[in-house]
């Protein structure tokens, strides 16, 4: 056996549920309809304003452009900043305090009330122009939000006024935090100053005149010094002394073994005779001798006349040669001694010298320490001091101008903001039909009639099989599955029962 359902509704099916379902349906249009229509008829409307401004940023402390922004990320936060200040208590509660009440009632109790400024608060908006977003140009518009034109308008422009009145008085308190804070500053950094500036005096003092040398060596890449010049030229003057001194040592060993035998004087070097001028003439003299007196002597007898002339005048030059050699020794151990002397000198001078720069280079290292932190402290005290003057001009700007321009007056809106009375009441209309059918379909089967229900076997005829009860004709039936329904004349339906709220509620959670 099988039970039998018809699928679908037809026009006139639906009609006519809806009719014998009628209450279901039009109970909730018509009361959302009239709560549309009460709710438009004391609704109070609400009319917009709108006033353009323009944010600059301070000239103060520009190294480009005075007045443009640097980045747009500061653009930003300059017009977040407004918008946090146009919605702040103190701005809101200061324009409606100018504004006054809408009724004269609340004219005498406290005014602005806190209800009154919460609701305005959600009635001010800081929008950017069309089509550009918001932190990417200087222009934005303040909207404003009212009961009517001319108080939107009223308040749009008391509520630009005591911005741009507050935004001055937020320039001055974050000037005067910044001149208080800088000044500490300041006076710090003049002290470190001051402390460094002391103890590098100290030192400077203690070098005396070596001061120049000191801040040669402390100089990155810096050249040669006088004082180590003077140390490479006393180097240079004691070697060359000292050779003298040498020069002179074996010069005087050479005329003390010629005293003896002048004729050794011969095979002394020029370089030894250079300091006796007399001498080294005489010793060539001698040689010339000696060489003429052995050419004779190759030619002629040693009795010969011009042979004995020959060594008579060699053995004068000799004579001579000895007689001049005891004043060169003399002369000779003169210079030996100034020499020796000279050497003294410039020994004790060079040592002298280097334990100077020995004595600089040990002081180096805290003294560059004490210069870097001097001029360090120095760079720190210009920029405060600086920073400290931007400061005091920033004070100084923000007590006489504003960096927010209104521009042109308030513009109100033509129209109220939001939707019509026409408009609210079709709202009302289609959300109650909308209910109603909702209701209907959760609540309502198409199924429904207090006829028997037939079984039968899958393909036998209904119409043959099933009579009704109760001697009601039928229009037709159809078959669903393994499920019958049946039609009377009047628009009854056979089959199951109706489903209960929690039948339609679990059918919607799982249709299947």
């Amino acid at each position: 056996m099988s039970r039998i359902n018809k699928t679908g509704l037809t026009p006139a099916e639906v009609l006519q549920i809806l009719r014998v379902h009628r209450r279901l349906w039009l109970v909730p249009t018509v009361a959302l309809t009239l709560l549309a229509s009460v709710y438009a008829l004391f609704r109070t409307a609400n009319w917009d304003a709108s006033q353009a401004l323009m944010v600059r940023d301070e000239a103060i402390g520009a190294t480009v452009r005075p007045g443009k922004f640097q980045q747009p990320d500061d653009m930003k936060t300059t017009q977040e900043t407004i918008l946090e200040l146009a919605r702040s208590r103190a701005v809101l509660s200061a324009a409606l305090a100018e504004a006054g009440p809408i009724k004269e009632a609340v004219a005498g109790k406290s005014w602005p009330n806190d209800e009154a400024i919460g609701a305005l608060q959600g009635h001010v908006k800081l929008v950017p122009p069309k089509g550009a977003e918001f932190g990417k140009t200087e222009l934005f518009y303040l909207n404003v939000e009212a009961e009517s034109r001319d108080r939107a308008v009223a308040l749009t422009a008391t509520i630009c006024e005591q911005l741009q009145i507050r935004s001055q008085e937020l320039r001055d308190q974050k000037a005067q935090s910044l001149i208080a804070e800088l000044t500490k500053t300041v006076d710090l950094a003049k002290t470190d100053l001051t402390t460094t500036t002391s103890e590098l005096t100290k030192i400077e003092s203690r070098v005396g005149a070596d001061l120049g040398e000191l801040r040669l060596l402390t100089e990155a890449g810096g050249g040669d010094s006088p004082l180590r010049r003077s140390i490479n030229e006393m180097d240079q003057e004691l070697r060359q002394a000292q050779q003298a001194i040498d020069a002179n040592q074996e010069l005087l060993s050479l005329l003390e073994a010629s005293k003896t035998d002048a004729r050794s004087l011969a095979a002394a070097p020029n370089r030894l005779l250079e300091a006796q001028p007399l001498l080294r003439r005489l010793k060539d003299g001698l040689v010339d001798a000696q060489l003429h007196t052995a050419q004779l002597s190759g030619n002629l007898t040693s009795n010969h006349p011009s042979v004995i002339a020959a060594k008579v005048a060699e053995q004068e030059i000799a004579d001579h040669v000895r007689d001049e050699i005891d004043s060169s020794i003399v002369g000779v151990q003169a210079e030996s001694r100034l020499s020796q002397a000279r050497v003294d000198l410039l020994q004790t001078q060079l040592n002298d010298a280097r334990s100077r720069l020995g004595k600089l280079a040990n002081m180096r290292a805290d003294y560059a320490n004490l210069v870097a932190e001097r001029n360090q402290r120095a760079e720190i005290l210009k920029t405060a001091e600086q920073q400290l003057a931007e400061a005091r001009a920033s004070l100084a700007a923000a007590r006489t101008a504003s960096l927010i321009t209104v521009i042109d007056a308030p513009v109100p809106s033509t129209a109220p903001v939001g939707p019509s009375k026409s408009m609210i009441v079709l709202g009302g209309l289609l959300g109650g039909l909308i209910l109603g059918l909702g209701l209907l379909f959760l609540l309502v089967n198409p199924a429904q009639s207090d006829l028997p229900l037939v079984e039968t076997s899958a393909g036998a005829d209904i119409s043959e099989k099933f009579v009704p009860a109760n001697g009601t004709s039928l229009n037709g039936c159809g078959m669903n599955g393994h499920h019958v329904t049946c039609y009377t004349a009047n628009g009854h339906m056979s089959g199951t029962g109706g489903l209960s709220l929690k039948q339609a509620l679990r059918k919607l959670t799982n249709p299947r």
